[in-house]
């Protein structure tokens, strides 16, 4: 059976991965909070993805721009001008919504499949008319117009609300790339192509935010601006495409549930030449997952007019080019999400009786072993154990409960290896440890188990060369 959002909601809350945020106060819609296993689960997802694109990429480096901008960011970026979410209202219960959502949800309860998003406000109207589109709070089919909204959060800085000192929270990273363009290339000796990326926080004011995180207004971004020659900008889209779908896998996604959606012309951003999402099959159907955009280069043209300094790149015997920009972006919220429900299943393994895995990657499970002793006589030995791998490896150490009871809480939160200390531990310096997976068990010598965990736990170290453009 596919796994539910109210499965994931249940086992986020009872596990501690993720919990309605402000929940004392009654919460405050679409925010959360992640919880001891979610923050560590989390941050194993950057870490792998960290490593991965910037630290064993010949090519990248890293960042961690400002979340607030000088307000000429945004104008000049087209995002004060241009940010913007079709909004419609229901005229009953007065309740809004994205108008593309609206109807590509419509369509999907007809059997049809349809992509709303970039369409003209008047084909968006025509297009709620033609499938009975109705409000989902009340079930009326009485909307106002197609109309825009401006998705970023305002704010001012400094001691008075005048329109001054007007600023926002940052909707997108990419930006504090962009205006850092000279800056890193200079201080890092960089030739194009190289790229630069960034892990960090930004924040949109969503007109119907929901299904748990994957649409919040508060999100997580990973994400990298490549700088290459005009030219062989497709070249290196096509690259950072086939890279990113590659690691997707790798992460543990299975590949049934990912797909690629080309953007039609008329559906792309005002900065984009070329867009294609990587899908995923999530439990309340198909949503973006990531994003490998062709900027062009739009974005440092838009800066340099603004601020009117130089993004000319000058190499000998080359006319000066600005260069054309790649960006493959990602959501660590909505990959979160998507893993969560990837790895879940619900496995019986007798007639009664029936366990919750989570089928985790080692490299992003919130524990990779665990020390479990048979018996709390045993718990010193184990403890000794404990306290030499968690230098190494994320470990939990559980002397609660029956070993049984410990198995299962262990598979429920994806841990991949139990470790047991039994009896039998101090006459051979043996332990057993237990697959998540499989169930198997092997005893294993103690001075072996750090590097029988490190063969078993690391990330693949993907081939960067594969595909790669002629530079």
């Amino acid at each position: 059976m596919p796994v539910t959002m109210e499965q994931l909601v249940s086992l986020a809350k009872r596990r501690g991965f993720i919990f309605p945020g402000s929940e004392i106060y009654g919460g405050l819609a679409n925010t959360w909070d992640y919880g001891p296993l979610g923050v560590e689960m989390k941050n194993r997802i950057k870490q792998v993805w960290w490593k991965t694109f910037i630290q064993n990429h010949t090519y990248n480096v890293g960042l961690d721009s400002a979340i607030l901008m000088n307000r000429q960011v945004w104008v000049a970026s087209g995002h004060v001008g241009n940010f913007n979410d079709p909004m419609i209202d229901c005229k009953q219960c007065k309740s809004r919504h994205r108008a593309d959502k609206l109807i590509e949800s419509a369509a999907e309860a007809q059997g049809q499949e349809i992509s709303a998003d970039g369409l003209p406000f008047q084909e968006m109207e025509r297009l709620i008319q033609e499938w009975n589109v109705k409000c989902p709070d009340c079930g009326a089919q009485d909307f106002t117009p197609v109309r825009q909204f401006n998705m970023m959060f305002k704010t001012f800085q400094g001691v008075t609300e005048e329109s001054s000192n007007e600023i926002f929270l940052r909707p997108e990273t990419a930006q504090g790339i962009f205006v850092n363009f000279m800056n890193v290339q200079r201080t890092m000796r960089k030739k194009i192509p190289f790229g630069i990326g960034q892990i960090g926080k930004s924040f949109r004011n969503e007109i119907t935010p929901g299904n748990f995180t994957f649409r919040t207004r508060e999100f997580e971004q990973m994400e990298i601006e490549f700088f290459c020659k005009p030219g062989t900008d497709l070249s290196w889209f096509e690259y950072w495409r086939d890279f990113c779908y590659e690691w997707l896998l790798a992460v543990g996604l299975q590949k049934d549930n990912l797909r690629l959606r080309n953007h039609a012309k008329e559906q792309l951003s005002h900065y984009s030449a070329a867009t294609t999402d990587i899908e995923y099959q999530f439990p309340f159907g198909w949503g973006e997952l990531m994003g490998i955009a062709d900027r062009t280069n739009y974005d440092l043209r838009q800066h340099a007019e603004y601020s009117h300094e130089d993004f000319l790149v000058k190499e000998e015997g080359e006319e000066p080019y600005i260069p054309y920009c790649i960006e493959p972006s990602l959501g660590v919220d909505r990959l979160f999400l998507a893993i969560f429900a990837d790895s879940y299943e619900e496995e019986q393994v007798a007639e009664n009786d029936t366990r919750v895995v989570l089928h985790l990657h080692p490299a992003i499970a919130p524990f990779q072993c665990a020390v479990l002793p048979l018996s709390k006589k045993l718990s010193s030995q184990a403890e000794t154990i404990f306290h030499e791998l968690r230098n190494d490896f994320s470990c939990d150490f559980d002397d609660s409960g029956s070993i049984g009871k410990r198995y299962r809480r262990h598979d429920e939160i994806g841990t991949p290896y139990c470790i047991t200390v039994d009896f039998q531990t101090e006459e051979d310096g043996k332990v057993t440890i237990r697959n998540r997976d499989t169930m198997n068990q092997e005893r294993i010598e103690i001075g072996h188990v750090a590097k029988w965990l490190n063969e078993r736990v690391r990330f693949p170290v993907l081939n960067e060369q594969k595909n790669l453009p002629g530079v």
